[in-house]
């Protein structure tokens, strides 16, 4: 009779998750993905209408931004014996609802047999191996020392990346801004910040900035950053989405997969921005480190490979507990 395969819920990833554990599987699936040691092809990216009405759906699709009403993902990877897939969508208007915007589902696999090993709900393994790979970005890029943090959106990224980048840096103060006030201040009081009532003034004099919006048009101007600032780049998905402006992309961008960038990042393509390297290789040494001192915009679309690891990290751990 067929095993069941394990389930994991929401509440025992979180249980089960080791947030400095998961900081430091990120760094060395950066390393791997830029030695070309993972099998992961680009995501599929499907536009969906609330109700599947064929006029609307076409619509959708020759809009291809702001208009869809949700996107569905698919990212599948392999590392070694970590293979899965994830099932992402995201639907923007469910902030308006009091609902996550994304909502992930991961499968583990067997690489010898192909069968299920693992289910986990993934909202929060999202959330925190996104944090974490800036956290691994910003510790790599950014000089010791206190900072002032600023962050450009305030759902859950935000709060993951506040609790993450305190593992690798001590942080002064964070400023939180979004476009609903009751948000940014709500916000706020979980990760010990201040709501800012602009983007300009949580940015201005910050040392790491997060873009961590659901954003199409920017939200962020090169104008505003202070020199030496890294900005953890996380939101804009799509070609045709932009969290940054043309005069912030024109400092030097690192990216978590050049191929990503270049082909799904709107802030790359719509501002015709030259990738220097990715995280993974200067993590490993093979492209030296940019000057000190320069603004770096790290790019990150969230790779499949993160999430493969992350799930199998989380998956031994539950499996000890």
């Amino acid at each position: 009779m067929p095993t069941a395969v394990p389930y994991l819920s929401e509440a025992r990833v979180n249980e089960c998750l080791d947030p400095a554990a998961l900081i430091d599987a990120m760094r060395q699936a950066l390393i791997d993905l830029s030695a070309g040691k993972a099998n992961q092809p680009l995501r599929m990216v499907m536009p969906f209408d609330a109700a599947m009405r064929p006029s609307a759906a076409g619509e959708n699709r020759a809009a291809g931004g702001p208009s869809e009403h949700g996107l569905l993902f698919l990212k599948p990877a392999q590392l070694g014996s970590a293979l899965a897939t994830k099932l992402i969508t995201l639907v923007p208007s469910n902030a308006e609802k009091d609902l996550p915007t994304l909502l992930a589902t991961i499968v583990l696999m067997d690489p010898e047999t192909g069968a299920a090993t693992a289910i986990l709900e993934g909202a929060t393994l999202t959330a925190m191996r996104t944090a974490a790979v800036s956290a691994v970005a910003a510790d790599a890029l950014t000089p010791a020392g206190p900072k002032i943090v600023a962050m450009l959106g305030s759902g859950v990224l935000a709060r993951s990346h506040a609790k993450m980048l305190r593992l690798v840096r001590p942080v002064d103060e964070i400023r939180v801004w979004s476009r609903s006030k009751s948000n940014a201040q709500a916000c706020a009081r979980d990760i010990n910040g201040g709501a800012c009532g602009s983007a300009e003034e949580a940015v201005r004099g910050a040392d790491i900035v997060c873009t961590v919006s659901n954003a199409a048009t920017p939200i962020l101007r090169g104008a505003w950053l202070k020199p030496g600032a890294f900005v953890a780049a996380v939101g804009a998905p799509r070609p045709s989405w932009r969290e940054l402006d043309d005069d912030a992309m024109r400092n030097i961008v690192i990216a978590d997969q050049r191929q990503a960038a270049e082909q799904e990042s709107g802030d790359v393509i719509l501002s015709k921005a030259t990738i220097t390297a990715e995280i993974g290789e200067l993590l490993a040494g093979t492209v030296a480190m940019p000057k000190a001192g320069s603004t770096i915009i790290f790019k990150s679309l969230g790779q499949a490979v993160e999430d493969a690891v992350a799930a199998q990290l989380i998956l031994h751990a539950s499996l000890r507990k």
